[in-house]
């Protein structure tokens, strides 16, 4: 994705904080530090790309290491978006802090609780990468996301799967684009949800 030189400033902030960090917390898997750009950074970025979104909020759960969050956050800096990231290991938002703070994200701020004891936030987007299977990402979606969202979940090679297993307990409408940066892994587009 071709971004200006502040967004690529900031992601290259990013990824050394996250080298240094990682570290100490396990933020992403130590096989994957030697190609964070590529595996992780690229791969959240897609998302800013498929995403037309520039205004409204923006609910991360299951932020980790803030990803696809933080790189959202840095990739519409300059939109009228507003995100949340919800992470409810204390040391992983502590990491998510500090990057927020040293990268003067105004446009984020960070909630350390678990996803389902965060009163609804009616939210107009939520994004996912790695968190759960869809079936049990459904509660959440149902919880925090406005009657008009849209929920935009990076997921593995076994979305297929997911989606007929979320089918059994939820109506929803579900695009798939598939992922730029690992073969048979998909973003999948959820909206019109409701239990049932």
């Amino acid at each position: 994705m071709n971004v200006s030189r502040e967004t690529e400033a900031r992601l290259e902030q990013y990824e050394d904080l996250l080298r240094h960090w990682n570290s100490r917390i396990n933020l992403i898997a130590p096989s994957t530090v030697s190609d964070i750009r590529q595996r992780h950074i690229e791969d959240c970025l897609q998302l800013a790309r498929i995403c037309p979104a520039s205004k409204g909020t923006w609910l991360d759960i299951g932020s980790g290491g803030g990803l696809p969050g933080l790189i959202l956050a840095i990739a519409k800096a300059d939109s009228d978006l507003k995100f949340t990231l919800i992470e409810s290991d204390q040391r992983k938002a502590t990491f998510l802090r500090t990057v927020v703070r040293e990268l003067a994200l105004t446009n984020c701020r960070v909630i350390a609780k678990r996803i389902e004891g965060v009163e609804p936030l009616n939210t107009d987007y939520i994004s996912a990468r790695a968190l759960a299977p869809l079936p049990r990402l459904m509660a959440y979606l149902d919880h925090h996301l406005s009657k008009d969202g849209q929920a935009w979940l990076m997921k593995g090679q076994q979305w297929q799967t997911e989606i007929e297993d979320a089918r059994a307990d939820w109506t929803f409408t579900c695009e798939a684009f598939p992922s730029e940066t690992q073969q048979g892994a998909a973003i999948l587009k959820i909206s019109g949800l409701s239990h049932g």
